[in-house]
């Protein structure tokens, strides 16, 4: 508690899932947070209110679409203003398709680039003025199992994921001297809404039950045979932003049951 005191971090995808947990977790280390994504208001508002209650820090929220740098833009500006800084930035936010590529629609293509790798950019090229000015930055991109290898139909996110881990090493080498640090987190697979919403779509394009997806396509991977959960993945992310990691940038850290081991 209280090692990010008088930060603030802004997450993108953050009103669930693996984001929500990053919120969390660099509120209860002091941080003020400001959380994006989609969802039902009520249920983004349950969440914002309950960051500022269970951890007694501030909580802000940011509408920004992913697919507008403008907005995206706007975002960090918000944290700016609203804490003074924006210290954290943690990319985050993800969308899937799964398809063959023959089939593969053009618009999902085209999404997947845009709110999995192009609003990383955008949401880096607005904090780092601010980071450089401070002397002080922390920048974590959520990756994946699929930045190192591929599976097949999904050849949106696997691109996409693969051009995370070259933008995280090429901002890391950029910013190295300004106390900046860069790194990436390549989960396998977290138990989130974005998983469970893929089951469908690979049951179909495999002809497989949803207990055959799980068993045989998701957990196939791990050699753990289990899920990472939501809050390993953020522990990870709360060291990362710690004095003890000011020497890690550049790194791609893998938290995927073995998977990329084999």
């Amino acid at each position: 508690m209280g090692t990010l005191k008088g930060k603030t971090a802004v997450v993108t995808g953050s009103t669930s899932g693996i984001g929500l947990a990053y919120a969390r977790a660099f509120a209860g280390a002091g941080a003020n947070v400001v959380i994006n994504g989609m969802g039902v208001p009520a249920d983004i508002e349950r969440e914002r209110s309950g960051i500022e209650t269970d951890f007694k820090v501030k909580a802000a929220y940011s509408s920004a679409d992913m697919t507008k740098p403008a907005e995206i833009a706007e975002m960090v500006a918000l944290g700016e203003k609203t804490f003074g800084s924006v210290d954290i930035l943690v990319n985050n936010a993800g969308i899937q398709f799964v398809s063959p590529i023959e089939e593969f629609p053009i618009e999902k293509w085209d999404a997947i680039i845009a709110i999995n790798l192009s609003s990383a950019f955008h949401a880096i090229r607005a904090a780092v003025p601010g980071m450089k000015k401070r002397g002080w930055g922390r920048i974590i991109n959520t990756a994946s199992a699929h930045s190192l290898v591929a599976s097949p139909f999904k050849s949106a996110y696997v691109s996409a994921k693969h051009g995370i881990a070259g933008l995280t090493k090429t901002v890391a080498l950029e910013l190295a001297t300004f106390k900046i640090t860069c790194n990436c987190i390549s989960p396998g697979y977290v138990w989130t809404p974005l998983v469970e919403h893929q089951i469908p779509e690979t049951m179909k394009a495999r002809n497989m039950t949803k207990e055959q997806v799980i068993r045989d396509v998701l957990l196939d991977a791990q050699p753990t045979k289990e899920f990472v959960t939501s809050e390993q993945v953020a522990a990870l992310a709360l060291f990362l932003c710690s004095d003890d990691a000011a020497q890690i940038t550049g790194s791609n850290y893998s938290i995927d049951g073995g998977w990329t081991a084999e």
